[in-house]
């Protein structure tokens, strides 16, 4: 079938949505379905044939982050003239409650749509306000995909409706294997985090002041950081001598970050809140990657409550402290996690989650009472 994917974000900025989009639409090829992706970017940036920009975005607060959105007339325009063009079976559209392309993919088309929401946030104040202007976009859905519990029960308690429950994918057999960075692990142990650096809820704080103490205590540990933001600002609140026990890499592509994850004793993620899922537990346990993370709710999930990663109270550097030790100190139940870490991400894999995906777009297809995706009866001026 030919498949529309629409995805809020801009594809220029690393991030859990635009990935999940991104690996969807590459399985969904394989699978021998037609795909177009459209999303924020700058149209000079070179992109694969699938992808098509709709435009630069802007900055905006939103769920705790700093997203980068596109509306407007002309962005409007855009998105009309992909859907008139695309003749899609079915749109499939990204976070419709964010202003931005889904939402007004939503408002455009005509046909049978689909809908995967991502945002975890309980108490999310804009979306309860702005859920009846949504109102005549999400009427248009046919089909709700939520990708975990605490995103259907965002969805259910702020803009009513259900969503049925298919998590996000991971492309488990790209990163299973490896080579560490050259000079990683290292004989005094190594802890590993992949994140932005300038989004509080990402925790890389917490997991600073854990290392403070953890550093005075174990000569020779170091922290391997990946991701984007100010790297000064973040060695920073180390004590000026533990600071070259840390090396930041910055934003790195995928072969630098599936690297990254095999060349640490233990995995990180000591992320606040405001996750749906848990993106980088998946690519890290698929790299059989010794897991601590904070225990909240989509990461319990995601790791069993506590099968396959050691959680530790969210928000408390000296219970991630303590769980680093623990874990540090023994090679047996960091290989005991491993296992069960590659045991539990199968359920993840990307050709599993693309069959759940392509059954809901069968499903609306079956009850759809028109044919392909129009983009309604408006032409653009």
């Amino acid at each position: 079938m030919r498949v529309g994917l629409v995805c809020p974000y801009t594809w220029e900025v690393p991030g859990g949505v635009q990935q999940h989009v991104g690996d969807l639409a590459e399985t969904l090829m394989e699978l021998g379905h037609e795909v177009s992706v459209l999303t924020p970017c700058d149209s000079d940036a070179e992109l694969p044939a699938h992808i098509v920009p709709a435009g630069r975005a802007v900055p905006v607060p939103y769920n705790g982050s700093v997203a980068r959105l596109a509306f407007g007339f002309r962005v409007a325009a855009r998105v009309r003239r992909w859907i008139r063009e695309g003749e899609f079976d079915v749109l499939h559209v990204h976070e419709p409650a964010a202003p931005s392309l889904s939402l007004l993919a939503c408002w455009v088309a005509d046909g049978p749509i689909v809908a995967t929401f991502h945002t975890s946030n309980p108490r999310s104040r804009a979306m309860s306000v702005s859920a009846a202007a949504l109102r005549t976009a999400l009427e248009k859905i046919s089909g709700r995909i939520a990708v975990s519990d605490s995103a259907r029960k965002t969805l259910v308690e702020h803009l009513g409706g259900d969503a049925v429950l298919i998590p996000n994918g991971v492309a488990v057999q790209r990163f299973e294997k490896a080579e560490p960075l050259d000079g990683w692990p290292g004989p005094g142990g190594a802890i590993g985090f992949v994140g932005r650096l300038d989004e509080p809820r990402k925790g890389l704080g917490v997991l600073l002041e854990a290392f403070t103490t953890l550093g005075r205590q174990r000569e020779g540990l170091r922290l391997l950081v990946a991701g984007p933001g100010d790297a000064d600002e973040a060695l920073s609140r180390l004590p000026a001598d533990l600071r070259d026990r840390v090396e930041m890499l910055g934003r790195v592509d995928d072969e630098d970050k599936i690297r990254a994850y095999h060349s640490v004793d233990l995995f990180c993620a000591p992320n606040l809140g405001g996750e749906s899922f848990g993106i980088v537990l998946t690519e890290a346990m698929s790299a059989g990657a010794a897991i601590l993370a904070s225990d909240i709710p989509a990461f319990r999930q995601v790791l069993r409550g506590g099968e396959a990663g050691h959680l530790f109270a969210a928000g408390d550097p000296a219970a991630l402290a303590g769980g680093a030790a623990e874990l540090l100190d023994s090679p047996s139940r960091r290989r005991s996690l491993s296992a069960s870490a590659r045991a539990a991400v199968r359920g993840y894999d990307w050709r599993t989650v693309a069959e759940d995906v392509l059954r809901v777009y069968e499903t609306v297809l079956a009850g759809a009472a028109t044919g392909p995706v129009t983009a309604g009866r408006r032409e653009e001026a």
